[in-house]
């Protein structure tokens, strides 16, 4: 559970602090027949909560928007008997939510098998404990490097799960960028992305651990995934692909200690027949609540991206479906503002106008590029 804790660390955990508190705990019974088990585990997630909110910007490797979670939790619909798998764990809270998920809608929960992955080993035993205290035993936790070095696999490749749930660190920077060119898994089948940014490095890991028909994902990640250039030729080949379901873009401060807004990319290896070759692009922008310096969601936005998810229906500024032809008529370019056109009023309305103007200069900036590449080369030939 603890890992290496240095309990006999006499400097870090006196004596005389380690019978304070057992003598401290000694006065309370916390059997879990007093105290029921979910009771405990929510207690215990509302200190990890707690933490969270204390800690400013080392947060967010302890602790996601627990509004976020429920949202992606709620548009993947984990089923009994599923393996649900999330690379970067944390603390554990998004294996936690499909567990509630199904608790919610009186489903048999003991059957999801659980996996989880976390580099840091204090934060990988803390979700140890954390899926202990929820009364769960069927899971894993393996401590260690995602990228390089994977921790579930089968044979000479990883594994693959029905559910992955996933916040992968933001644009790391130090991680192993050569071995990935090399990656002996066979995960990096959209290329190497660059040294400062390992966001699409998580991203093919996750792809490719989907199982071919049932598999689906919920990434949440900063905007820049969708539309930065040097990830357009990876960006290329996942579109190429069709794996991409769904791409929504939330509000700002539901990253913990940052302002960025953050987006929610959807992918699925079965896609219905008639989500094929199409993309569904959603602007919940405006869906965020702000009180006393926290953003959430509440039931009504969370209901309201749900319903738009499952209906794959084109709502005038809100959500628009749009074909790959489309897709690669943009070179590619994710950006949500260049599929969703919104008009509006008022400040949020400005903010969104703001977004989409800085969208399509993007997007207008990258053809010209494009087109006067081309005609440089015209002329070259024909100087040739």
């Amino acid at each position: 559970m603890f890992g290496d804790a240095a309990w006999t660390n006499k400097d870090r955990l006196p004596d005389a602090t380690l019978t304070d508190l057992i003598e401290h705990f000694s006065t309370r019974d916390l059997t879990i027949a007093n105290l029921p088990e979910d009771e405990f585990g929510q207690g215990y997630e509302y200190l990890i909560k707690k933490f969270a909110d204390d800690s400013g910007h080392t947060a967010a490797e302890f602790y996601t928007n627990r509004t976020v979670v429920h949202l992606m939790t709620e548009m993947m619909e984990p089923r009994p008997g599923e393996s649900v798998y999330d690379p970067t764990c944390g603390t554990g809270g998004m294996l936690l939510s499909c567990v509630a998920h199904l608790k919610r809608n009186k489903q048999e929960y003991r059957t999801l098998k659980l996996y989880g992955q976390e580099l840091n080993l204090i934060t990988s035993a803390i979700a140890r404990m954390n899926l202990f205290l929820h009364g769960l035993d069927d899971f894993q936790i393996a401590r260690g490097d995602t990228l390089s070095e994977p921790k579930f696999l089968d044979a000479d490749r990883v594994r693959q799960f029905d559910v992955i749930l996933a916040n992968p660190p933001y644009s790391i920077k130090k991680w192993d960028r050569a071995k990935w060119e090399a990656d002996p898994y066979g995960r990096n089948t959209l290329g190497t992305p660059p040294q400062g940014r390992a966001d699409y490095a998580f991203l093919q890991h996750i792809v490719a651990s989907l199982k071919p028909k049932t598999g689906r994902c919920s990434i949440l990640f900063p905007h820049g995934v969708l539309f930065r250039d040097e990830e357009q030729a990876m960006r290329e080949k996942l579109v190429e692909t069709d794996l991409v379901e769904c791409v929504l873009g939330l509000g700002p401060n539901l990253f913990y200690g940052s302002p960025m807004e953050a987006c929610i990319l959807i992918c699925r290896t079965g896609k219905p027949k008639a989500r094929r070759d199409r993309v569904l692009f959603i602007n919940a922008v405006n869906e965020v609540t702000r009180e006393r310096s926290q953003s959430f969601l509440t039931p009504d936005h969370i209901e309201r991206i749900v319903a738009a998810y499952r209906d794959f229906q084109d709502v005038d500024g809100f959500c628009k479906v749009a074909t790959r032809a489309e897709i690669r008529a943009n070179h590619a370019n994710l950006n949500i503002p260049l599929y969703v056109r919104t008009n509006g009023t008022g400040k949020a309305a400005t903010r969104e106008t703001l977004t989409q103007a800085i969208a399509d200069w993007r997007a207008s900036s990258a053809q010209l590029r494009l087109a006067l590449d081309g005609l440089v080369a015209t002329l070259e030939a024909k100087k040739d």
